[in-house]
């Protein structure tokens, strides 16, 4: 029988409720005692057979939670030797020590206190020239198509549970819901997003943190609109989300272009741009390439945002899709120092005309974006927000996820089958773990253009990578080519027969 003496660290501290879910419990409070130091870089962490015994619970509770932890970067197993604690050297110390400094919150005063009424003045010229050289792709309309990216499997909602729980809402309202409500979106939905966050994602927070919003593009806009003054510059991935970018040049951001590579945001060109004070992520699925930000790169992102006060904008758009285990927790659940603005939607659940997303703010942030919703709207739009609030205080909100990833999942499995093999110039077919999109990479802009214009003559829909890279500079490498597809938009028969359409296409046409 192993003694708490002879596991490599003291268990004695994690208490766990046997009412919770287990593994998660372990899995969060290991994970906190690894950023916090306690348990050190290079550990070597007990066998879960062995921890099992100790802490009273299953073999499997134990298993899951290190699988978790394995996933995030925070663990790493030797053949024959056992499994250690990898975290990258001296970030955890970084994180775990404050700054004398007070936190900036960096509000624009000549933008929170603005009407909407009038034009901002930092529409000047140079704003609307670099507009109108950085085209933006809007997103496509109409019914959904193989292989449309951003749309998920929105035909299995269930809008008759939705229509039900709506009717009974207009059929005897609460008339004190119908009046002016609360700019930061209504109470109850606000609650139980925050334990949604906590339970499901282990991301502590508190509903008075949270700013209900329509849709995750406000939610971006909101940031730019509060945190920067004109000619501020801002950090985005480089090829990234191309309507972000334009969100923060809308607030006259000068937007610095980062580089991806496989383990995400290349943080060490971040730090080199010696005036940003904002960087845009995403962190769980990077949009378009579809990578994973690493636990070290994660931790250094969040050192910069230490380092130079700066803020982290984290957009979550799809990371509840996972297909091996668990979702990974936000960025923000690392977060420490309160530096990260977490957004939330919505729409990758349920269906993109929903316009439902969110905020999660720093404690310092949450009164001044308040103010500066319930001057731009006045209040919140009720109805939506108080039926949604009800589909997840009744458990369907859960439901539907857990359908959603399996749905997701066969698709995905459907893509992989089908995909068109050995085309010229086009890449193998990667590995897709999360998310519901997928980039593949091609030799060269010609064969990219090549692609895309044969696909969409037999229907398909194709995005070419070189669509999501800024505006070309003296200073950027040049854009890689590639295509970016979505797999959830359509079922698994749609999607075979759009792949025989390709591979018909690309063999007759290149």
């Amino acid at each position: 029988m192993p003694t708490p003496s002879n596991l490599g660290f003291d268990p004695s501290g994690i208490l766990l409720d046997r009412r919770l879910g287990l593994s998660q419990q372990l899995y969060q409070q290991l994970r906190t005692r690894m950023l916090a130091g306690q348990i050190g870089r290079g550990t070597r962490l007990p066998a879960s057979r062995d921890l099992a015994q100790v802490l009273g619970i299953s073999r499997n509770s134990v298993v899951r939670a290190y699988e978790q932890l394995y996933a995030e970067g925070f663990i790493h197993s030797r053949v024959g030797a056992g499994t250690f604690v990898d975290l990258p050297e001296n970030l955890s110390t970084k994180l775990s020590t404050g700054f004398a400094t007070p936190l900036s919150t960096r509000l624009s005063t000549n933008r929170a206190e603005t009407t909407g009424d009038t034009v901002s003045p930092v529409w000047t010229n140079s704003a609307l020239d670099r507009l109108k050289n950085n085209h933006l792709p809007l997103p496509r309309s109409g019914p959904p198509k193989a292989f449309r990216v951003g749309i998920h499997a929105f035909d299995l909602f269930p809008f008759d549970i939705w229509s039900k729980l709506q009717a009974a809402f207009w059929r005897k309202p609460d008339l004190g819901q119908l009046g002016y409500g609360e700019a930061e979106g209504d109470p109850r939905l606000r609650e139980l997003i925050a334990a949604y966050l906590r339970s499901s994602r282990g991301l502590s927070c508190s509903a008075e943190q949270i700013v209900i919003t329509t849709g995750a593009q406000q939610a971006i806009g909101l940031c730019a609109q509060l945190l920067l003054e004109p000619g501020d510059s801002v950090a985005v991935e480089n090829p990234g989300y191309r309507a972000a970018g334009h969100a923060f040049a809308n607030a006259g951001a000068r937007l610095r272009g980062v580089a991806v590579d496989n383990d995400g945001l290349v943080c060490s060109e971040l730090e080199q741009i010696t005036d940003c004070r904002i960087a845009y992520v995403t962190p769980a699925h990077q949009y378009p390439t579809g990578v994973t930000m690493s636990l070290a790169r994660r931790l250094q992102l969040l050192a910069w945002a230490q380092r130079c006060q700066g803020w982290v904008i984290e957009d979550d758009y799809d990371g509840e899709y996972r297909y091996n285990g668990a979702p990974l927790a936000p960025l923000a659940a690392l977060d420490r120092q309160g530096r990260v603005i977490y957004v939330g939607t919505f729409g990758k659940v349920a269906f993109p005309a929903l316009r439902l997303g969110y905020l999660v703010l720093p404690q310092p942030l949450v009164e001044p974006f308040r103010r500066r919703r319930a001057v731009a709207v006045r209040s919140s739009e009720v109805g939506t927000q108080a039926v949604m609030a009800e589909f997840i205080a009744q458990g369907h909100f859960q439901r539907h996820i857990r359908r959603m990833r399996r749905a997701a999942l066969s698709r995905r499995d459907a893509l992989l089958e089908h995909w068109p093999m050995d085309i010229p110039g086009c890449a193998a077919m990667p590995r897709v773990d999360a998310g519901l999109h997928v980039k593949i990479d091609v030799d060269s802009h010609v064969r990219e253009a090549q692609l895309v214009q044969l696909a969409a003559e037999v229907d398909v829909e194709l995005n070419p990578l070189s669509d999501y890279w800024l505006a070309a500079t003296p200073s950027a490498p040049a854009p890689g080519s590639g295509l970016v597809l979505g797999f959830a938009a359509v079922d698994e028969r749609a999607i075979e027969q759009a792949a025989k359409r390709l591979q018909r296409a690309w063999q007759s046409g290149l």
